[in-house]
Order: C-alpha cells, then structure tokens, then sequence
C-alpha cells in the first residue's frame, strides 16, 4: 500500500497535535477529540461505522490493522503512515500495536429519555472509570454523565480499560444542574436517583429498582460529592456479609446494574 504521505519527524505539526490529544485533557475537550489506539479498538470502531477524523499507521502494523487502513483510505479518511519509532513516541502503551485512530467524542447522541442512568462523580481511577463504562454499556444503559472531579473518560487508559463502551453508549461531561435536569425534567415521569452509599441506605436486595433510575456512583477517595447527595432521593447500598468497609467503586457500579438488570428481568 501506498501511503500519500510517511512522517519521520516527531517534531510534525500532525504528530504534536496527536501527541497532545493524547496527553492533554484541555486539548480533547477543546476539540472534542480523542486517541484511540490498538488493533482490537480500532475494529470495534469500524464495526461501529464510525469514521475517524484521520489514521495513523506504521509499518508494523499487523495485517488485520493493515486491513482497516485500507477500508479507511477507501472511505477517503486522512491516512498517514509514520516511522514505528515514532509512532512508539506518540502511544500511550508501551509498545504501539501500529495504528492510532483519531476520533469525535460525540459518536452517539443523548436520547431524548431513558430509564436507566449512571452518574460517576469523583471518579479519579482510570481503571475503575473504563470498567464502569463497560459494564453501563453491557447493561444497556441510556447515558452516562460525568461529572466535575471525575478523570476523563477519553483518556487513553480509560479508553482501553473501557474495552469499546465508548462506541456503544453515550458518554457525557455535564456540570450537576444538566444532569440534574436531563434526570428530572427531560424523563418523564423524572428518574429516581439513587446514591450508593457503603453503610447506610436500603440494601438493593430490597430496593425497587424496575422503575426508571439514575445512579450516582462516588469516588473511592472522597466519595460522592454535596451536590450529589443533595440530588439524590434515597441512598442504596450493596449488602456484604463479610462485614468488609467497601467495594471497588468499579465492582458497585457493576453490581447495582446487573441487580437492576435482574429486577427488571424476573
């Protein structure tokens, strides 16, 4: 294949702007941009039918990648093939697999109502914010609002641990009166919003949670914040038997999903 262009220099105009969305959360929100890296997410892209805003390849890349730079070129997408050690020098992973996507934040519009919202505030582990956003996506929930104090869900880390969630559910940086809005007065009825709380609230075992919900789910540092708890209408917990303080704020959030899930199933 026959590249139109092959960058050998990490000082390229091209290459700083991909350097920065990768780094720099303030250049992602401006251009409502972000990094995706890896062969495996770079298909789960094109099976998604999103086009990135451009493709970055090397000659490493694997012949199931080299595949997709030539799908992408057939669509006519900027395609630039640039040198591997380069390419090495702009990967937030230790060894790049060969090709970088650059893609739009906003690939799946916010419907206008749901019945099932996940909330993340204070949530400042890449790993757990990745983890959550795969399990909302394998629930099949309608949104999920991010709230200040959170790490950035389009971040490279929380990118790869979220496993393509990003490419399956809306994923929304709002300020409290936007989600407090969409939850009570764009749902109707309005969403209940239940806050997962360690100690205290009614056990989900108990809870009734086949009506349309919104969870907030608080950072493991410091917990969810006033603004969270002022709009909550109930706390919930999650029982443990093993009388142990918490769980992983990644393993709650999956826990109260699926017994949402459940519920609504049985």
């Amino acid at each position: 294949m026959n590249s139109s262009q092959l960058l050998t220099s990490f000082k390229n105009p091209k290459l700083q702007f991909v350097r920065d969305l990768v780094k720099d959360r303030t250049t992602r929100e401006e251009t409502g941009l972000f990094i995706v890296e890896g062969v495996r997410l770079a298909e789960e892209v094109h099976k998604h039918h999103i086009l990135p805003r451009s493709v970055f390849f090397s000659s490493l890349v694997s012949d199931r990648g080299m595949e997709l730079v030539k799908k992408y070129q057939e669509a006519l997408v900027d395609i630039t093939e640039v040198k591997p050690d380069i390419l090495d020098r702009l990967s937030d992973t230790e060894t790049s697999q060969g090709i970088l996507l650059v893609l739009p934040q906003k690939m799946m519009p916010m419907p206008a109502a749901t019945d099932l919202v996940l909330i993340l505030d204070q949530v400042r582990d890449p790993g757990n914010m990745g983890s959550m956003l795969r399990s909302a996506a394998a629930a099949g929930t309608g949104v999920v609002f991010v709230a200040p104090g959170s790490v950035d869900p389009f971040m490279p880390k929380v990118v790869r641990a979220g496993m393509g969630a990003h490419f399956h559910l809306p994923i929304v940086l709002a300020e409290w009166p936007q989600i407090r809005e969409y939850c009570l007065e764009k749902n109707l009825p309005p969403l209940q919003i239940l806050l997962a709380e360690a100690e205290s609230g009614l056990s989900m075992w108990q809870a009734d949670l086949t009506r349309p919900l919104a969870i907030v789910i608080g950072g493991e540092a410091e917990g969810p914040c006033q603004q969270a708890r002022d709009l909550a209408d109930a706390l919930i917990s999650i029982p443990m038997p093993g009388d142990f303080e918490s769980l992983n704020a990644g393993v709650a959030a999956s826990l109260l999903l699926y017994e949402i899930i459940r519920q609504r199933n049985s």
